[in-house]
C-alpha cells in the first residue's frame, strides 16, 4: 500500500505530523506532497525542521492568489504528480484550497481519499474553508471525524455510516508529543521578557477579519482595552499580509499590543502554554487552548468547534471591542479544570490502523 500525504499550510503540518511519524514507526510506503500554500520561511520550511519531519518529495511552490487561481495551480500540480506516483490513498486534513484540491484530484482519478479532520461545520458561508470542508467531506471515501458531534453532521448530511471514524484529532497527539520540547528548548518568554501568566497571546488572520477596517479596528481596540483592564501586554505575531493591510487601512497601533514576527511552532506552543488567555480567530488554536487548558475568547461570531465552547475553555466575541473586554473578563478567572473533548492522543495510531484495514478489504 502507497500512502500519499498532500499539505500546504502551517496548520496542517503541525495536524498531519503524528499522522506522518506513525507512517514512519510503522515503515509504511508514503510521499509527501506540499504545495507551499504558505510561502514565508517562518510560516512553513521551519515547521519541517523544528518537528523532524522528512523533506518532502514534492513542492509545488503556487504561492499567493485568488482562490481560483491558487485552487487551481494546487490542483494541475497535484494532479500530474499523483498520474506519476499512483498511490493508494490520499490524505489530507483540514479546509484549506490545498486540502480540497488534493480531494478533487484525487477521486477524479479514481484514487481513495482519506480527509482528517471531518466533519467540522461554522454554518457560515462566507469563510471559504467551510466551501472547502463541505465539498472535501463530500469526495472522500474515509472520513475520520475528530468527534461524535462531528460524526453526526456528516450523517445528517447524507454520508453513509461504514465511511466515518470517530478518531479524535491529531492536534491531540501533536500538542502531547512537542509540549515538553517547547517548555524545554523555546526561549522565547526571555527573549520577549515575559513571565508566565502575565500576558495575552492573539493571533487574527482570517481575511474576513483582517481584510475589513471596522473589524479589524474592533479586534485592535478590543485588545487594548483588555491590555488597559488587566494591565497585561497583548503579544500578537502577526503575518506580513496583515502589516500590509494595517498600513492600507491606516490604522495605528496601540502601544500595549507588541507585534512580532511569525514565529515557529516551539516557540508559538511555549507562549499559548505560558499565557494568561488566548484571542484568536484560528480553530486549530482554539484546540490547542482547550487541550493545554488556557482559555480562549474566539473573535468570531461562529465556530466549527462547539465542543469547546461546551466544556468551558472558549467564547465567541466576534470583533466588537466591547464584547471582546465582556468575554476576556467572564472566562480569565474562571475554573480551567474542563475535559479536554478532541481526544486521548492517540489519533494518527488510529487513522492508520483503519486505513490498513479499509485497504485490505
Amino acid at each position: 500500500m502507497k500512502i500519499f500525504i498532500i499539505l500546504g499550510t502551517r496548520p496542517e503540518i503541525i495536524k498531519m505530523s503524528p499522522v506522518i511519524r506513525e507512517c514512519i514507526r510503522k515503515k509504511l510506503n508514503f510521499s509527501i506532497l506540499h504545495t507551499n500554500q504558505h510561502y514565508s520561511e517562518n510560516l512553513d520550511k521551519v515547521f519541517f525542521k523544528e518537528l523532524n519531519l522528512p523533506k518532502p518529495e514534492y513542492n509545488l511552490n503556487v504561492g499567493s492568489g485568488t482562490h481560483a487561481e491558487q485552487t487551481a495551480k494546487i490542483l494541475v500540480g497535484i494532479e500530474r504528480i499523483l498520474l506519476k506516483e499512483k498511490p493508494d490513498i490520499v490524505l489530507v486534513l483540514g479546509d484549506t484550497n490545498t486540502v480540497l484540491a488534493g480531494a478533487l484530484a484525487a477521486a477524479k482519478l479514481h484514487i481513495k481519499v482519506g480527509h482528517i479532520e471531518a466533519g467540522l461545520r461554522s454554518y457560515y458561508r462566507g469563510m471559504p474553508e467551510e466551501i472547502n470542508r463541505i465539498l472535501t467531506d463530500h469526495c472522500s471515501d474515509l472520513l475520520f471525524a475528530p468527534t461524535k458531534k462531528a460524526k453526526d453532521i456528516l450523517l445528517n448530511e447524507g454520508i453513509l455510516n461504514k465511511n466515518i471514524f470517530v478518531t479524535g484529532n491529531t492536534v491531540v497527539d501533536a500538542v502531547f508529543q512537542n509540549l515538553k520540547l517547547a517548555e524545554k528548548q523555546s526561549k522565547i518568554l526571555k527573549k520577549l521578557n515575559l513571565s508566565k501568566r502575565r500576558y495575552f497571546l492573539m493571533t487574527a488572520h482570517r481575511a474576513e477579519n483582517v481584510d475589513n477596517r471596522d473589524k479589524l479596528r474592533g479586534i485592535l481596540k478590543g485588545a487594548e482595552m483588555i491590555s488597559k483592564r488587566f494591565s497585561l501586554p497583548v503579544i500578537y505575531p502577526i503575518h506580513p499580509r496583515i502589516r500590509k493591510m494595517l498600513k492600507n487601512f491606516k490604522l495605528v497601533i496601540p502601544k500595549n499590543i507588541n507585534l512580532i514576527e511569525p514565529l515557529g511552532y516551539l516557540d508559538f506552543l511555549k507562549l499559548q502554554n505560558n499565557a494568561s488567555l488566548i484571542l484568536t480567530d484560528s480553530g486549530g488554536i482554539q484546540e490547542e487552548g482547550c487541550i493545554i487548558k488556557v482559555s480562549c475568547v474566539t473573535l468570531r461570531d461562529n465556530t466549527e468547534r462547539p465542543e469547546s465552547i461546551e466544556v468551558g475553555s472558549n467564547l465567541l466575541s466576534g470583533a466588537n471591542s466591547l464584547k471582546i473586554l465582556k468575554c476576556v473578563s467572564k472566562i480569565l478567572n474562571e475554573d480551567r479544570k474542563w475535559k479536554n473533548p478532541f481526544g486521548s492522543g492517540k489519533t494518527a495510531e488510529k487513522i492508520i490502523k483503519i486505513i490498513q484495514k479499509n485497504e485490505k478489504k
